[in-house]
């Protein structure tokens, strides 16, 4: 494998970025590569609230990971943003879901543009970016999976820096719960996909069962039930930490790439 730091100028941000970039050696048709037609599969790579574009690789092992399967990975930063266009004029959502593809496959003209080739994931607050991005772009990315989600931008039962959080969501709000139904509400937008009859990606979500998420990942794991949009949905030991992120990707990846 071959790991890049990319520095580049973002238009959606209108400043320069940094992205953490795993790439296989062999990229050109190779049979031995196991890469047909000279191209390989992306996975978006999400940090949560409190992390940036390094911690992955710096926490886990995804580098080899990706061995395993020869894909590529992209991991962007997009500092405390719920992966939003903020109200500040930063562009969060246009980078991760339209600008950074794009950019990516410019630069490393191996990464196929197939839908069935490009997958987003993340942890906690990038799990919520990962279902917000593939939720809205169905048409781009053919999988998600979620790692201990932070899912409920309502905020239900939880306290909140309102100034922080009309900053971000654009919203002039009095209460976090003015999100409900909003783009930004991933339940309502799970809802509406499915009263489309949208094509949904495929999708992995797990929780530890000693995490604050547990419930509203077990919430969201019962609506996807309720409209009978095929996922997958595990929980088990561990709590909100990178011991337990480090050990689930790896379930994601396996769900997500390999053939069942």
């Amino acid at each position: 494998m071959a790991f890049l730091e990319l520095h580049y100028y973002s238009k959606a941000l209108d400043r320069a970025v940094t992205v953490n970039v795993v790439l296989p050696e062999r990229v050109k048709t190779d049979p031995a590569a196991g890469i047909p037609d000279g191209s390989y599969k992306t996975v978006y790579l999400f940090h949560g609230l409190s992390s940036d574009y390094s911690a992955w690789m710096r926490r886990t092992n995804i580098e080899r990971y990706a061995a395993e399967y020869n894909i590529a990975v992209v991991m962007p930063d997009v500092a405390r943003s719920w992966y939003s266009n903020t109200q500040y004029g930063a562009n969060y959502f246009t980078f991760v879901s339209e600008e950074l593809p794009a950019v990516c496959r410019g630069y490393f003209k191996d990464m196929s543009d197939k839908r069935e080739d490009n997958y987003v994931a993340g942890l906690s607050m990038g799990g919520y970016g990962a279902l917000k991005v593939a939720l809205r772009c169905p048409e781009r990315f053919g999988g998600c999976a979620a790692l201990s989600g932070s899912l409920d931008i309502t905020r239900e039962g939880r306290e909140v820096n309102l100034p922080e959080w009309r900053s971000i969501f654009n919203f002039r709000m009095e209460e976090p719960s003015e999100l409900k139904g909003t783009e930004h509400d991933i339940f309502s937008l799970a809802q509406k996909n499915a009263a489309a009859g949208l094509l949904f990606p495929k999708l992995y979500m797990w929780c530890g069962t000693e995490d604050a998420l547990i419930r509203i990942n077990r919430k969201y794991h019962d609506l996807l039930t309720e409209l009978g949009v095929d996922h997958r949905y595990e929980e088990s030991e561990g709590d909100h930490s990178w011991k337990w992120w480090d050990l689930h990707i790896q379930d994601a990846l396996r769900y997500l790439l390999k053939e069942d």
